[in-house]
């Protein structure tokens, strides 16, 4: 047997961390019977685990539409209130494998995907909880800007139960300029 080339090794390591890029976090799962066309639309951002790239912002909401291809485009907007602008990152995302599981990658740089993944949704779709691959990233969408604050209660708590560190999230103020 030959000895596996530099270049193998290297493509087989980066394969691998790609795939480890859009996974879902150890002991939760994807919801199932997704449906994507009732998923696109406006959701809003109630609460997130800090991250770069969201970094200050407010009013924070996400705008689902279908592909053509049978992905989703994403557009995400929200407001830096310091520098008083807008920011606003367009991506596409695809599932990762079935389409009635929500689970996808989501890209907003080239070939380069994160996951995207949907662990609770109401069955109105008007609430949804939405993780990275590991419990860093957490979003809590709804529907509505402001949510009732039972439900917003309730959604925190369904992540804590799923391991969240709820007491870090920052819920997203919105108030338009």
């Amino acid at each position: 047997m030959k000895k596996m080339s530099v270049n193998m090794l290297i493509f087989i390591a980066f394969t691998l961390f790609l795939a480890a890029c859009v996974s879902v976090p150890p002991g939760i799962e994807p919801v199932k019977g997704f449906d994507a066309g009732r998923y696109t639309g406006t959701w809003y951002e109630i609460a997130r685990l800090d991250h770069s790239f969201e970094r200050g912002l407010t009013n924070v909401r996400a705008e689902y539409t279908m592909r053509k291809d049978g992905g989703i485009d994403v557009i995400n907007s929200g407001f830096n209130p310091g520098k008083k602008v807008w920011k606003r990152a367009t991506g596409k995302g695809y599932f990762v494998g079935s389409p009635d599981i929500g689970q996808l990658k989501v890209s907003f740089f080239g070939p380069f995907y994160g996951a995207y993944n949907i662990i609770a949704l109401d069955r109105d779709y008007t609430w949804a909880i939405v993780c990275g691959n590991t419990r860093n990233y957490l979003w809590i969408l709804s529907r509505t800007p402001k949510p009732d604050e039972p439900v917003k209660t309730a959604l925190i708590e369904k992540a804590k139960t799923m391991g969240f560190d709820t007491d870090k999230l920052i819920i997203v103020q919105h108030q338009f300029p």
